[in-house]
């Protein structure tokens, strides 16, 4: 989790947690590893433990992660599937359109957006 910048558009366990997902969108993290313990996080990062706690048990109340009594959290085995489709759906209901607006506003065509090289 490392060169996180912290901004002050959104509050700090969002942002973690939306990093944590991140993450795991990335492969980074994978279906049955360990999560970095709220201490070292809370560390690393010198944030409050109750600001890790708080962004781990809303990933766990999405079933994104799940708790070992004594060995700490967990990825899902569906949580990657499930984040997929939850970002996805996100990306098209919130960002996708004013993205588009921007694409139609600027003029820019399909071979625009495209890679050079490749063809639509």
């Amino acid at each position: 989790m490392s060169d996180i910048q912290w901004s002050d558009g959104a509050p700090i366990y969002r942002q973690l947690k939306d990093r944590v997902i991140a993450m795991m969108l990335d492969g980074v993290i994978k279906p049955g590893d360990a999560l970095p313990s709220v201490r070292q996080v809370a560390a690393e990062y010198q944030l409050n433990p109750i600001t890790v706690s708080r962004a781990y048990q809303e990933l766990a109340d999405e079933n994104l992660v799940e708790k070992r009594r004594g060995l700490g959290m967990f990825m899902t085995e569906e949580a990657a599937r499930k984040l997929r489709g939850s970002e996805r759906d996100r990306f098209l209901n919130e960002e996708w359109p004013g993205v588009l607006e921007r694409i139609q506003r600027l003029g820019l065509t399909l071979e625009d957006l495209l890679p050079p090289g490749t063809t639509p």
